[in-house]
């Protein structure tokens, strides 16, 4: 008979962290950041609380991770601690681990609800390579379209959606590149990302974008449906 596991106490303390992908870093997947900060909580001994099973893991929660490719200043993750610590030696140890680009922003005590229940939308920038009066042209035809249908593969192969829904505010402004557009998106099932909006966005209007865009998520949190503005979730009494 299998000897059973020996189970794990639970957490002491949860910690919510935002951190950033910045430079060459937006192009880590998922996968890799995980693996990457696994070992930057082992290298800075931070006393993490482990699952019980016959494969213990540390207590580590993602949410609303942006796409390989996209730069962030909003990401968000939780951990469970097997000790009561200090937030800002967790913060200083995790930033002097975390390879340059995956830069540690804020770190807090967990409060309220679930955190993932608290990223309701995204503030994203796109910078394209399109001349700023036809990028918003496309912007105020898309905006006046009910529905645009758009498709991307996904693990269970071609999936078509409406990416219109999702869209709270969409604007275009002067850039160096030429445009750029400020974009919240609602997050929604299917997950409607900033480049299923600008296949949209050339399927309305015919807009064509030079070269590979530049997404970059500002902001990821609570969506006020009264301004349109994204909050703090870390600090959101939502």
């Amino acid at each position: 008979m299998r000897q059973q596991p020996e189970q794990q106490a639970p957490p002491v303390q949860r910690l919510r962290i935002r951190y950033a992908k910045r430079g060459r870093m937006r192009f880590t997947s998922h996968r890799d950041f995980s693996r990457a900060f696994e070992r930057a909580v082992f290298r800075a001994r931070v006393p993490m609380a482990y699952s019980s099973g016959f494969n213990p893991h540390p207590r580590i929660s993602y949410a609303g991770a942006a796409p390989t490719g996209s730069a962030s200043e909003a990401e968000y993750l939780e951990i469970g601690l097997a000790e009561v610590v200090s937030v800002d030696e967790v913060h200083g140890a995790l930033a002097e681990a975390l390879p340059d680009g995956l830069d540690i922003l804020e770190v807090v005590e967990a409060s309220g609800g679930s955190l993932a229940d608290r990223l309701e939308a995204s503030h994203w920038e796109l910078d394209v390579a399109a001349p700023l009066a036809d990028a918003s042209a496309a912007v105020e035809q898309f905006l006046a379209t009910d529905s645009v249908r758009v498709e991307r593969m996904t693990k269970k192969g071609l999936r078509e959606f409406d990416c219109r829904a999702a869209v709270v505010s969409f604007a275009a402004a002067p850039s160096e590149r030429g445009a750029r557009l400020d974009l919240v998106l609602r997050h929604a099932v299917p997950a409607v990302r900033p480049d299923d909006v600008l296949s949209g966005l050339a399927r309305v209007s015919g807009l064509v974008v030079g070269g590979a865009p530049l997404l970059t998520r500002l902001a990821q949190g609570p969506l006020d449906e009264t301004t349109g503005s994204v909050g703090d979730p870390l600090h959101s009494s939502v």
